[in-house]
């Protein structure tokens, strides 16, 4: 029985990720066509779509609306999430884990169900859409991952160092400042990462509150209409997958290498 898995399971895994993957990487490849129609075989090897990007003044608006989202979500995000991590990881309370559920619970709603809530609750406020509207919602999304990569910071992090600063006389603000902090930056910046990607991408709420002024993914869903500006979407789709997957492999390196350090440089707080 274990040969039989051993024998299967290796080949269950490609099949599996090549499911999921190969066609993500058609975009990189569709991209480069000098053929504006994506289909095989390939007519040749060009950048100009890449080039057109450039003088296109309506994505690069987009993507400056893109970059104020992604940024002010993923530092609201993360301020919230320390917040809550801490309470989740330090702190008994009185309703705690119904709380707890009610914050995830974005992780297992549908976004279109979100998006349209928020649109209704904005709307019954007189809020007009803008920008800052699609970032109320992106922290509601984002809060979530941030929460999930700051709790398991806290885990890692003795309480015992910020009592010992305690007994040392520090105050509680300059033992957050030169013991938390310290210990729980890798955390934030991992935090920051993926909530900024996870920003980057969303586009269902961004779609019902973004107003007249798109993001990427918005602006990306209005050119598929036409079917000319197709091999642009391509390389604009590829930029934006290749960044996201940059982002992540840096949040990930920067938490594995941080981690393997925070036991010796905990020794070294109070030296």
């Amino acid at each position: 029985m274990k040969a039989l898995t051993r024998g299967w399971l290796p080949g269950y895994a490609i099949l599996y990720i090549a499911f999921l993957y190969l066609p993500v990487m058609l975009l990189p490849i569709f991209s480069v066509n000098s053929s504006p129609i994506p289909v095989f075989p390939l007519k040749g090897f060009s950048m100009k779509w890449y080039e057109s990007l450039w003088g296109n003044d309506i994505m690069l608006n987009a993507a400056r609306n893109t970059l104020v989202v992604g940024t002010a979500s993923a530092l609201v995000a993360t301020i919230l999430g320390i917040c809550a991590a801490r309470a989740i990881t330090r702190y008994r309370f009185t309703g705690k884990r119904p709380m707890s559920g009610v914050i995830m619970a974005p992780l297992v709603l549908p976004e279109i169900i979100i998006a349209i809530s928020l649109l209704l609750v904005l709307l019954q406020f007189g809020l007009g859409l803008s920008l800052m509207t699609v970032i109320v919602g992106h922290v509601l999304i984002c809060l979530p991952y941030s929460i999930t990569v700051l709790v398991s910071g806290f885990e890692g992090f003795d309480p015992s160092f910020e009592e010992a600063s305690a007994d040392l006389g520090e105050t509680t603000f300059g033992t957050i400042r030169r013991v938390t902090l310290p210990m729980m930056m890798p955390a934030i910046v991992s935090s920051l990462l993926v909530s900024f990607t996870i920003s980057l991408d969303e586009f269902m709420v961004a779609f019902f509150l973004s107003g007249r002024e798109p993001t990427l993914p918005i602006y990306i869903w209005g050119q598929l209409r036409f079917a000319a500006k197709l091999p642009a979407v391509l390389a604009l789709g590829t930029i934006m997958l290749v960044g996201s997957l940059v982002l992540l492999t840096v949040a990930e390196m920067y938490r594995r290498r941080a981690a393997r350090k925070t036991l010796t440089e905990a020794g070294g707080l109070f030296a």
